[in-house]
């Protein structure tokens, strides 16, 4: 469909009536403004205009999300349930990394709540608050944020192998507020502000700090995590040792589905710069939230709140310890129980010959 707009006579500036188009047919469709006089070149132009759905003003791509994040909700309602059901009932025996795995679990369904809402009002008014988009991307930065330091102090074995994380604290921190610094502006660019839809390309700049930042992430936690599971096995505490051996496996399965969706991901964009497979576009976006639920799920069923919560706590380790000497002492003593056997059986067998050196040595051993 053609608008054409004309300048009267000499005049320098024209209007253009309202117009509305009707769409009856689902698709990508783009509005270009083309001046065909060269006379016109530096003409400039302002204006407002509105697009809108059969189901409100949601851009086709991302009106899926919006039905999405209700699903989200409930899966996190239902973690929410069974976990603080149990946080409650065993609230004595709660170890510091629960609290942790409680706060993550809260933000998560702070954050599709939040979600939900800026979508919700995004598709009934046409408009985005800015203040509210940027308080909802920033929720989600901190959600992920301690996600992975969550994911790295249990490969670190915080509150099971080590009380505490010494003088790794620093930079633990220090590498959480890079990446929150890196996430939250990530996502400003992508969900603040005007909606683009020939803007991917230029978005990429801003992937590689927050990529770069993962992978040394994924790098520290493996490397933590061969560290603790070395560890448990030296130590021979066969609870734990299975309990690490169940988290790096889940742990490998997450990377390994990471990598694989990261090269589909950089291959969907690429191959697609003017979003014409956005019917498709909302599931790069719905992936990486599965993959944190589930993840998140994992490590909730590992660390459930129990009776037996204090048997990983850090404590435990000192009285494995504790057992492991008081059993080489017992070993210990019963091969000198042995020597003196024989010894016995040795004087038994000269009875016959009175020795003092021997009679001495036998009222030691009385």
């Amino acid at each position: 469909m053609v608008l054409n707009i004309y300048f009267g006579g000499n005049d320098l500036s024209t209007s253009m009536d309202n117009a509305k188009v009707p769409i009856m047919k689902t698709g990508m469709y783009n509005l270009f403004f083309i001046a065909c006089d060269p006379k016109l070149k530096g003409t400039t132009m302002s204006g407002k205009t509105v697009w809108k759905n059969p189901d409100g003003y949601l851009p086709g791509r991302m009106a899926p999300l919006k039905k999405f994040y209700v699903f989200m909700m409930i899966a996190y309602l239902l973690l929410s349930a069974i976990w603080f059901s149990q946080y409650v009932r065993f609230w004595k025996d709660i170890l510091l990394l629960q609290h942790c795995i409680t706060a993550v679990i809260g933000l998560g369904l702070f954050e599709m709540i939040l979600w939900y809402f800026d979508y919700s009002n995004f598709n009934s008014t046409g408009m985005r608050p800015v203040v509210i988009t940027t308080w909802v991307v920033t929720v989600g930065a901190i959600r992920k944020t301690l996600s992975r330091l969550l994911i790295l102090s249990v490969s670190m074995g915080y509150g099971v192998v080590r009380p505490t994380l010494g003088g790794l604290t620093s930079k633990v921190l220090l590498l959480g507020a890079t990446y929150f610094l890196a996430a939250e502006l990530l996502d400003i660019t992508e969900y603040v502000g005007t909606i683009n839809d020939i803007s991917g390309r230029a978005r990429l700049f801003l992937v590689l700090p927050d990529a770069f930042l993962d992978a040394f992430l994924i790098l520290w936690i493996f490397t933590s995590l061969s560290k603790t599971l070395e560890q448990l096995q030296v130590k021979r505490i066969s609870a734990k040792l299975d309990l690490y051996r169940k988290f790096s496996n889940a742990l490998a399965v997450a990377v390994i589905a990471s990598v694989a969706w990261i090269t589909f991901e950089v291959y969907f964009k690429a191959t697609d710069p003017f979003n014409e497979r956005w019917q498709s576009a909302w599931i790069i976006t719905a992936f990486w939230d599965i993959l944190s639920f589930a993840l998140l799920c994992v490590i909730c069923y590992l660390w459930a709140p129990s009776q037996s919560s204090q048997r990983y706590a850090y404590s435990e380790d000192v009285k494995d310890e504790f057992d492991d000497e008081e059993a080489q002492s017992l070993t210990r003593g019963q091969s000198d129980g042995d020597v003196n056997l024989v010894k016995q059986e040795r004087n038994n067998g000269n009875a016959g010959v009175s020795d003092p050196e021997d009679d001495s040595e036998e009222d030691k051993r009385e």
